[in-house]
Order: structure tokens, then C-alpha cells, then sequence
């Protein structure tokens, strides 16, 4: 019958939405009767999988071994970049010059000479040097052949001798003075430009560390330092034998600094080489395997403490157990299918474990509430598919959510390798999840169910005995064996009712949360919740360093450690590339160059050739005579040969033109140098387009910083559209729209809460705390969905009563799924890994927020805000009206019934 007062449309848009729920939920129903039917074969099929795919896994395991298509940004401005620079000047010749913190391409060796607290680095030249030769006589062996570093090393083109770093020639003058009895302090060493014995003034920012300048030094002197960082280049030629004796050498070379550090105790050594990041990267997962082992004996603990009851009957402690069990497998057959397919394994998919066990124990306790909540006077294949029609409709949308929302991640939409990579298995891991919960878990709950209408003791799989037989047994049996039905009153319909967290939950959680008292220190702790949340969320950081992706105990984040420390006054080198003809002798064009370089420290050719036509007093206003200068007079010149590289002529007849040529730019930064550099990157990129002046700017490091407004809007835009896509799949779904709308409010409270608490937390939005997010935004749905729903569609009085109802149906579950996931993070705190403490972060934070919101936060609100119980009030009244008015009818027409009274 038709409400007065309704449109049409919105009546026949409700008469759908029924449609549909009751549509799916009788799917449900037959697919809990054809499991409850044919148990056997749905508990063969996926262990057969497991079998099958988990075998594949072992035999086709293999780490990922490029960790820049990993974590750096697919496409990015900076590959193009460098791929333009490259072709104007090879990069494998200009590392030495591209100088690069972690990123250096190529292989290298590097090491950082550290002195103590208080002492002068550079009274060490000895030592250092003795050191440094170690390295050049050390020897590798391949096939019979020794090589040293001079077999291996970048070759310098104007005398085709190793490239080495300048600080090495400013030691060796050092050390000469030393033997000849004369003070340092006739040795000019300044500091960041230095002049070397050749004549050529050399920038050293990034090869002496700690400095101490001479006080009221007009030349920048120095006093003394703590560090020097020494760099070995080696050449590649793309060749897999020199890949591979270039790997030995830098195995080769980090064991001789170890041995190195205990010979010199007066000098701390810090080494580093091209694999060193790769190979970190991967200790993570070597390092957490005992622990994710832990974290499945706790997790399989709890869970099957929290199924059990006294009530040998009852209780489901292996079920819990089997529901953990179910998970593990899909996700083993899931792995499976990713090796098969030619993936390679990294550490950040260390997380999938815990993600799809977060979702898949979900559909585990939701079907164990299900099967609590069917009558126990129906036979068991039908208690199975009532639980199906009650539970699996919701665990169908959100798993169509997780796959929805993890499948936009696996996009192409999607720039960072490694967030593709993890979302592609997530999808595949919630798929095999869903299919294993009503299929092989489903058989486990239908065997239990068998063994419980049979009345079999849900432990020991033996016949219970009866009360009178109990009654003639000691203490400790009847405990064992008690089926409770001596606790259980004639007048209880739901003998369930005795589970200690359904007890806890209704006889004393759901009276206090609703007390009047208790509401304002609730809504006084969500504004300080929201309060800090909004405080984080304007606090986020950039995450691009690798550092938060390596084994924090790993020899690479001390050495960045040091390295951030003393050399952190000035920016990697970065290329300054022209790559059209330019006008070099035009004035104009000269005051553009000094402009674009004001406030960098310059290496730059063009600055000394200006200087040197000022000295020699030369004139070269002209194009022939600028070039002819500078071919014939200033390349010459031993002290500027090296600019040589810096310049590409061109000759077409007699005339010579400078079609392209390069210079380096070093910024002043502080210690939060990677933020620095970033918006130097974002300056200089917008002056290419709009100056005179075409040119690019590159440096290795580069390619992995492009993706800081990429990390910030990728999990914004998924959690966006995330939200979008649940208003419209739950819409046809849920009877009362005011369910889509608390939905959506909870969700983006508990994104919020998460993304700006976890940024207090000092964490940085790298590739792990977006997974992280997209993952809070699936659980919150996952966990707050039903326990929404169930509310509105309840009919009690009052929005209290109903909120009651809906704890006491939901709660259980929600408390024994989120009390799981949380216990089972724990072992992940003690693995020394930055990986792991931002995946231990956000997780934790991803559970306390959502348990927060479901038993806090949304069992209040409710309480104030609509929908409305009124009119379920009314109907009941109207009813009840109706009966009674129906009841004095009878009674007029029938007054023998009145007189027999």
C-alpha cells in the first residue's frame, strides 16, 4: 500500500532495491544449499588449487633485481630527460660529474671516512691514502683472469686514466707535506670550490664533510673536517661479463672495507655500492619470514579462542581455526598465480598477507555469527544456507569493493610499479579469498553443523552424554562435557547467547555506550580525534626517499645516515643541459646564463671562459672569434682541458658552431635536503619553457624524486572514487538511503583519521602507506557496513534499541576480527626494517580507528542524528489499535463469550 505523501518514482525505486537485496539474497540461499549438498567436492577443488599452484610457487620464485622500475614513477619527466641528455652526452662518461647520494647509475664503489669527534680528517692523509690504495691493488677473479680497478674504471678522455675524485689529489699534497716537514696550513685547502696543484679549481661539496672554515677567511679556507667521501666508478658496456666482474668487484669491495674498519680504529668506515640498495631492499623480507610465522601462531590463537564456548556442543574452536587455515591457503594459491605468470617478488608484498587476512577473517567470524543466528530446530543444510542468505550478500559487495578499488590501482592509470604490482595480487588474493570462504570454509561449517545437529562433542568428535549420565560424573567431566543445558532456561530461544563476547556485549558494552553520561566524553573524544587527524592531514610529507623502503639495521641506512649528516650543505650536481645553438657571445644571452645560474654554486665552462678573456685581456664579441678562442687558446690550456666534454662542436666547411654543451649547477640546502632539491627541480623546469634559452636539467636522483604530487593524489583519487563506487552499488542494495549516507561519512572519517594521525606518527607517503590508505578505506566499509545497514533496517522503538540490536548482531564478529588483525601485527614491530614500521603503522592506526568508529563513535551519533524510529513506532501503535478495536468487535457480537467470562 501506498504511503500518503510518496512520489511514485521513489516507491518504485524501493520496490526495486528490495527486488534486488532479495534477489541476491536467495542466490546466496542456493549457492548455501548446493555447498551444504555437495561438501566433498567444494573442499577437494580448493585444496587441489593450493596443491597445484603453491608447488608452481616454490619452483618459480624470483626477487625482483631493478629496484628503479619498482619504486620510481613508470613515466616521469626526468626518464625523458635523461634519455635527451644521454644522447647529448653519455651518462656512463659524466657520472663522476652527475654526482648522485644513493642513485648514482651504473656500478660504483663509495666509502665514507669518518673521524672522531673533535679531530681533523685531514691530518689523516696517510691513512686515507694507504686506504685508498687498498682499493686500486685490490684483485678480482673471473675464468682464470685477474682485474683490478684500473681494468674496470671510467677513463678519462684527455689521457685515458681513472677517473678519480678530486679530494684524492688534495690528499696526496697534503701527505706530501706531511713528509716534507711542512705545516698543512701551507697546503690552501677551501672549501667548496678548492684550487688543485694543476691549476684547475675543483668543487669538493661533496667529498669533505663536517667543515670547519677558518674564522674571517674572505677565501672560504678551511679549518678542519670529519669526513671525506671517496667514489669509485666503474665502466659498463653493457655486457653481462662486465656486469658480473663488476658485481665481484663491489662484493669484493665492501668485504675490504669491513676488514679496513678493523685494522684503523681511528677511522669509522661507511660503504657503499651499486647493489647495496637492491639488496636491503630484500632484507626485509629475509627478515620478517620468522616473524610473519609468529604473526600466524597469534592470529591462529585468537581466533580460536574467541570461537570457543563452554558449551562443548556449541563451540566452534576449530572452525576458527579452519577460517584462518582457508585464508592461508588462498593466498598461497594466489602467490602461486603470480609466479606462474612471470611475477617477481618484492618486499613490499609483504603487506598482502595482512591485507587479505584482514578481509578473508571477516567473511570467517560474519559466517560463524550467521550460522549463531539460525534457528537450531532446522536441519543443518538449512541452518548452512540461511547463514549464506544472511551473510555473504553484504562479504559479496565488499569484496566486489576490495576488488574494485585494488583493480584501479592495478590500472594503467597508475605510475609507481610496485603500487601496480601489489594490486594485481591483492585482486587475484580477494578473488581466491571470497571463492575459498564459501567454498572450503563453507564445508568445514557444514561438517561442524553435521557433527552439532548429531549432538557430537565439537573437540573430541565424540557422542555427548546425557544429563543424567553428566549428573554421575565428577566436576571436571561434566565441565568437559557440558553441552549447557543446564545453563540454559526453557524460556531462552538462543542458547549462543552464552558466548563471553556476545555476553560482554549485551549484558554490560551496549548499556554503558549508550548511557547518557557517557555520550558528551564521546563526542569530546571524536573532536579531539577529528582536531589531530586535521593537524596531520596539513603536515603530509613527501615519501620519495628510498631509505623508508630498506632494512633499518642495513649497512645502506647508516651510510645515508652519515651522509645526510656532513654532506648535506649542498645538492647532488645537477646537469644543465643546452641542447640548441645559442649565441654565447651575445651579451644578452650572457646576462641569461648568469641569471638562470644566480644562486648556485657553478661549474661551468662558460663562467671560466668569460673569466679567462677577462684576464687575457681578449675580445671575442663576435662568433668566429668566440669559437676560435676557445678552440685554439682556452681548451688548450691543461687546467681547462676537461671542458672539453662540456661542449659538442659542429663543423660545416671552415666554420665551426657549438650546436649543444652542458654546465653544473650545486644548490645551498640544509638538512632536509631531498625537499630542497624537489623545489629547485619544480623552479628550474618552468625557466626552460619560458626563457630564450632551451635546455633541460638532470641528475640520477631525478627519476626517483619525480612522484611527489603523484604519492599525495593517487590514494585521494582512489579513495574518491572508491567512495563513489560504494554510494552506487550499495544504492540498489540497501532499503534506507540514509545507510549510503552514514556509509560514506564513516569511511572518510576513518581515511581522514588515518592519513593524518599516521602523518604525526612521522610517516611519509611512500608506495607502502598508499597501499596502506586504499586498504583503510576496504576495511572501514568492510566493518562498518554491516553494522549501518543492519541499524537502519532495524524496527525497534527507539534509534537506541536499534543500535543495541545492531552491536549485538555485528559486534562479535567486528571485535573478533579487528582483535585478531591486531595481535597478529605485533611481530611486525620487532623486525628492524622501515618497511615493516610503516606497514606496522598504518595498520595499526587502519584497526584502531575502525573499532574506534564501530563501538565509540557511530553506537552515540546514531543516537542523535537520523534516521528516525518514529514511524516503526506509529506502525506498531497502528497495529495494535487495529487488534484491539478487532478484539471489541468479537466481543459485541459474541456476548455468551462476555457472560461466560
Amino acid at each position: 500500500m501506498r504511503r500518503p505523501g510518496a512520489p511514485a518514482s521513489w516507491i518504485w525505486w524501493r520496490m526495486l532495491r528490495q527486488v534486488l537485496r532479495r534477489g541476491l539474497q536467495s542466490f546466496c540461499h542456493r549457492l548455501g544449499l548446493c555447498v551444504s549438498r555437495h561438501p566433498v567436492f567444494f573442499l577437494t577443488v580448493p585444496a587441489v588449487l593450493t596443491i597445484t599452484f603453491g608447488l608452481s610457487a616454490l619452483n618459480r620464485f624470483q626477487p625482483e633485481g631493478d629496484l628503479e622500475r619498482l619504486v620510481a614513477p613508470s613515466h616521469s619527466l626526468a626518464k625523458i630527460e635523461r634519455s635527451l641528455a644521454s644522447s647529448l652526452f653519455p651518462l656512463d662518461q659524466s657520472k663522476s660529474q652527475l654526482y648522485s647520494d644513493l642513485h648514482t647509475p651504473g656500478r660504483y664503489g663509495r666509502v665514507i671516512l669518518l673521524s672522531p669527534p673533535g679531530d681533523n680528517i685531514l691530518l689523516q692523509a696517510e691513512g686515507i691514502l694507504q686506504t685508498h690504495r687498498a682499493v686500486l691493488e685490490m684483485k678480482v677473479n673471473h675464468k682464470g683472469y685477474n682485474y683490478t680497478f684500473s681494468h674496470l674504471c671510467v677513463l678519462r678522455n684527455q689521457d685515458k686514466k681513472c677517473v678519480l675524485d678530486d679530494i684524492i689529489s688534495v690528499l696526496e699534497d697534503l701527505r706530501q707535506a706531511a713528509v716534507s716537514n711542512k705545516t698543512t696550513a701551507r697546503v690552501q685547502v677551501r672549501y667548496p670550490n678548492t684550487k688543485l696543484k694543476d691549476g684547475r679549481n675543483s668543487f669538493i661539496g661533496h667529498q669533505l664533510g663536517g667543515v670547519v672554515e677558518v674564522p674571517n677567511s674572505k677565501d672560504q679556507r678551511v679549518k678542519s673536517a670529519r669526513a671525506i667521501q671517496i667514489t669509485y666508478y666503474l665502466q659498463t658496456y653493457g655486457s653481462a661479463t662486465q656486469d658480473l666482474i663488476g658485481e665481484k668487484w663491489e662484493n669484493e669491495f665492501c668485504k675490504l672495507m669491513r676488514k679496513l674498519q678493523e685494522e684503523h680504529q681511528d677511522l669509522q668506515l661507511y660503504s657503499l655500492a651499486s647493489f647495496s640498495l637492491w639488496r636491503d631492499f630484500h632484507k626485509t623480507s629475509i627478515l620478517a619470514r620468522s616473524k610473519v610465522l609468529v604473526s600466524l601462531v597469534l592470529i591462529l590463537t585468537t581466533a580460536t579462542l574467541s570461537s570457543s564456548m563452554k558449551d562443548c556442543l556449541r563451540s566452534k574452536p576449530f572452525l576458527g581455526l579452519l577460517g584462518v587455515l582457508t585464508v592461508c591457503i588462498s593466498i598461497i594459491t594466489a602467490a602461486g598465480i603470480f609466479f606462474i605468470t612471470d611475477g617477481k617478488y618484492n618486499s613490499t608484498l609483504l603487506g598482502i598477507p595482512f591485507f587479505a587476512m584482514g578481509h578473508g577473517t571477516k567473511g570467517v567470524f560474519e559466517l560463524l555469527s550467521g550460522w549463531r543466528r539460525t534457528k537450531e530446530n532446522l536441519p543443518f543444510k538449512d541452518r548452512i544456507a540461511d547463514a549464506y542468505s544472511d551473510v555473504m550478500v553484504t562479504y559479496t559487495m565488499t569484496s566486489s569493493l576490495y576488488f574494485i578499488t585494488f583493480g584501479m590501482g592495478a590500472s594503467p592509470f597508475t605510475n609507481i610499479e610496485a603500487v601496480k604490482v601489489f594490486c594485481q595480487n591483492m585482486c587475484v588474493s580477494i578473488l581466491l579469498n571470497y571463492f575459498y570462504i564459501f567454498s572450503f570454509f563453507g564445508s568445514c561449517l557444514v561438517f561442524a553443523g553435521q557433527l552439532e545437529q548429531n549432538r557430537y562433542h565439537s573437540i573430541f568428535c565424540c557422542k555427548i552424554p546425557s544429563a543424567e549420565y553428566l549428573d554421575r560424573k565428577p566436576v571436571w567431566f561434566q565441565t568437559v562435557m557440558s553441552d549447557g543445558h543446564q545453563q540454559t532456561s526453557h524460556h531462552e530461544t538462543n542458547p549462543y547467547q552464552h558466548h563471553f563476547i556476545q555476553h560482554f556485549l549485551r549484558e554490560h558494552y551496549n548499556e554503558w555506550i549508550t548511557n547518557i553520561y557517557v555520550k558528551p566524553f564521546v563526542v569530546i573524544l571524536y573532536l579531539i580525534y577529528a582536531s589531530f587527524s586535521f593537524m596531520g592531514c596539513l603536515q603530509i610529507s613527501d615519501g620519495a626517499n628510498i631509505i623508508n623502503l630498506l632494512a633499518s639495521d642495513s649497512p645502506s641506512v647508516s651510510y645515508a645516515m652519515v651522509q645526510q649528516k656532513y654532506f648535506s650543505n649542498y645538492s647532488p650536481v645537477i646537469g644543465f643541459y643546452v641542447y640548441e645553438p645559442l649565441e654565447y657571445w651575445n651579451s644578452s644571452v650572457q646576462e641569461d646564463l648568469r641569471r638562470l645560474c644566480s644562486g648556485f654554486t657553478a661549474v661551468s665552462w662558460v663562467e671560466q671562459y668569460y673569466q679567462f678573456l677577462k684576464v687575457s685581456n681578449i675580445s671575442a664579441n663576435n662568433k668566429s672569434d668566440f669559437i676560435s678562442v676557445l678552440q685554439s687558446a682556452f681548451l688548450k690550456k691543461p687546467e681547462f682541458q676537461h671542458f672539453r666534454n662540456d661542449i659538442i662542436f659542429s663543423k660545416a666547411g671552415d666554420e665551426s658552431n657549438i650546436i649543444a654543451s652542458r654546465l653544473y649547477l650545486v644548490a645551498r640546502t640544509s638538512r632536509d635536503k631531498q625537499k630542497e632539491v624537489i623545489e629547485v627541480l619544480e623552479k628550474l623546469r618552468p625557466l626552460s619553457l619560458s626563457k630564450s634559452i632551451r635546455f633541460i636539467v638532470f641528475n640520477p636522483s631525478f627519476v626517483f624524486m619525480d612522484h611527489y604530487s603523484l604519492s599525495v593524489t593517487v590514494p585521494v583519487l582512489i579513495a574518491g572514487f572508491g567512495v563513489l563506487l560504494v554510494l552506487i552499488l550499495t544504492f540498489f542494495l540497501v532499503i534506507h538511503p540514509l545507510g549510503n549516507f552514514w556509509l560514506i561519512l564513516s569511511v572518510t572519517s576513518i581515511e581522514l583519521g588515518v592519513l593524518g594521525l599516521m602523518t604525526l606518527w612521522n610517516v611519509d607517503m611512500d608506495c607502502i602507506s598508499i597501499l596502506c590508505l586504499i586498504y583503510t578505506l576496504n576495511f572501514a566499509i568492510d566493518h562498518c557496513a554491516p553494522l549501518l545497514y543492519t541499524f537502519v533496517l532495524a524496527t525497534e522503538h527507539t534509534r537506541t534499541q536499534c543500535i543495541k540490536s545492531s552491536l549485538q548482531e555485528h559486534g562479535t564478529a567486528i571485535l573478533q576480527n579487528v582483535t585478531s588483525f591486531l595481535i597478529g601485527l605485533v611481530p611486525l614491530l620487532f623486525v628492524p626494517s622501515n618497511l615493516t614500521f610503516t606497514l606496522f603503522k598504518c595498520l595499526l592506526l587502519t584497526g584502531g580507528c575502525t573499532l574506534l568508529h564501530c563501538f565509540v563513535i557511530l553506537p552515540v551519533f546514531l543516537t542523535f542524528f537520523p534516521p528516525s524510529k518514529k514511524h516503526h513506532k506509529k506502525k506498531k501503535r497502528a497495529k495494535r489499535k487495529e487488534r484491539e478495536e478487532i478484539e471489541c468487535i468479537e466481543i459485541q457480537e459474541n456476548p455468551d463469550h462476555v457472560t461466560t467470562v
